[in-house]
């Protein structure tokens, strides 16, 4: 395939006016910081800190000077995950655990550390645990015995997170973790136009129930009006500081389609200020102009913009944007068992999937494939990354596979943006896609997101404290 490819200077250039403009550096950060402001992140998690058992100078106790070690390790937590507060600090005993239980209803999730006991603290602890609230118990080897009867809350189907590890890096982890319920409670998000998905996932009544989120609906005659009355000149400024010095290549799209992209971003981030959202999803994301530079924006961000009305995809992608600050890139996947591959491909994707604080990927700007229209992004995906292949459905299941990409391609039958995963078991993917539990129409059923980074492991446990199943959707049905 052909195509007529200039460079971003020669893109500048193709109007005087235009360029002139850019090249003064006058319209950029004064119109991108005024325009719309900042868009809404929800508050700080409020994490309850108990110390559990006696320290000092007992058979199988931490020593008391560990007190203060953990509480500046868990002030640095706070500065370096930013949206985590610690509170409490009391310490079992002298604090008796039934006031203790009354206390912490106050706070999010709780974080107990476990000092020392010899079969004793168990059943002590279980009154707190049953408050419900998220909670992981940490217990370093050689403090006690009750290790062996934390199990059993687990069997019991309590929200507990068990970590049995020397490592307090578990700790970071865990925190990461038990934020996630308490931030979807805080998020409002946007169906421009009417969501599409599992029954459940389109439900705003159940998505309220199960998480605590707010799905609210504006229609596209609303989002086209804004996107009509943002500024000229800001447009210009957005697509001159994010967009066009940044790439790669310009192929297919003018200079107007592509003001015009980023003029829609500005108008989606006053729309999403304007209702306190997180998250907006559109099945309008292929009129025109089309979503994709806006919703790869938001994504690079730290905030989620779903492809196609997906409710599925886009409360995936919230799940791993709170849990790991990583965004997912939906895809329309296919098999290859001769790779042993899924091959994904979409015709936009984050350019910065490690996270807002990451680099960005190299990403050329194109035309949306099927249609050879508007304005697209091909963006190169880093091979040999590991990665995750995730969806949650019907609000109560996780279809999962790990992986690492194996190379990036750019065949004319699929998106723009393409990459191949390497998958545990192709055929069984192929046999089992979806293992039963979609039932709902081909986007539902196809799309999967991926995320940067192997996240199996955290997620099982993000399963147990939200009460999900989690599948691995290439093992044995």
């Amino acid at each position: 395939m052909k195509h007529n490819l200039i460079n971003r200077r020669e893109f500048l250039g193709t109007t005087a006016a235009g360029g002139a403009l850019f090249a003064s550096g006058l319209l950029s950060h004064r119109l991108l910081a005024s325009d719309t402001g900042q868009l809404p992140r929800p508050r700080p998690v409020k994490i309850h800190q108990i110390f559990a058992g006696r320290t000092g100078d007992f058979y199988l106790a931490r020593p008391t000077e560990e007190l203060a070690k953990f509480n500046q390790y868990f002030s640095e937590l706070e500065k370096k995950l930013g949206d985590v507060q610690f509170v409490g600090g009391d310490t079992i005993p002298p604090a008796d655990a039934g006031q203790l239980a009354e206390k912490v209803k106050e706070a999010d999730a709780v974080l107990i550390i476990h000092m020392s006991g010899q079969g004793s603290e168990a059943p002590v602890l279980s009154k707190i645990v049953d408050v419900g609230l998220p909670t992981a118990l940490f217990s370093e080897p050689y403090s006690g015995h009750d290790w062996m009867y934390f199990t059993q809350l687990r069997k019991q189907g309590k929200k507990v997170m068990l970590l049995p590890s020397s490592d307090w890096g578990e700790i970071e982890r865990a925190v990461s973790l038990m934020r996630v319920p308490a931030l979807l409670k805080q998020t409002r998000i946007i169906a421009w136009g009417p969501p599409l998905g599992t029954s459940a996932a389109c439900s705003a009544e159940l998505i309220k129930d199960r998480f605590g989120a707010e799905l609210i609906s504006v229609t596209d005659a609303h989002v086209k009006e804004m996107w009509k009355n943002i500024d000229p000149a800001a447009a210009q400024a957005e697509a001159e500081e994010y967009w066009l010095p940044q790439a790669r290549e310009i192929v297919e799209p003018n200079r107007e389609k592509i003001i015009d992209a980023a003029k829609l971003f500005l108008a989606v981030k006053q729309l999403m200020i304007q209702e306190k959202a997180q998250a907006i999803t559109s099945c309008h994301c292929m009129g025109d102009p089309r979503a994709c530079l806006t919703f790869s924006k938001l994504n690079d961000l730290g905030f989620v913009g779903g492809c196609e009305g997906d409710m599925d995809s886009t409360l995936t992608m919230l799940l791993f944007a709170y849990a790991f600050r990583a965004p997912g890139f939906i895809s329309d996947p296919v098999i290859d068992t001769a790779k042993n591959a899924l091959l994904h491909f979409h015709c936009t994707s984050a350019t910065k999937m490690d996270g807002p604080a990451g680099p960005r990927l190299p990403f050329s700007i194109r035309s949306q494939c099927d249609s050879k229209a508007g304005v697209a992004l091909q963006v190169q995906h880093r091979v040999g990354q590991a990665v995750t292949c995730a969806k949650l459905v019907n609000l109560d299941t996780l279809l999962i596979t790990p992986g690492k990409i194996l190379e990036t391609t750019t065949n004319p039958m699929a998106c723009r943006t393409q990459f191949a995963q390497s998958v545990p078991n192709a055929r069984q993917l192929f046999l089992n896609y979806g293992r039963g539990v979609i039932h709902a129409g081909t986007m539902a059923m196809l799309h999967r997101v991926v995320f940067y980074g192997d996240f199996m492991e955290p997620m099982r446990d993000l399963g147990d404290l939200m009460n999900f199943k989690l599948i691995e959707e290439s093992g044995a049905a």
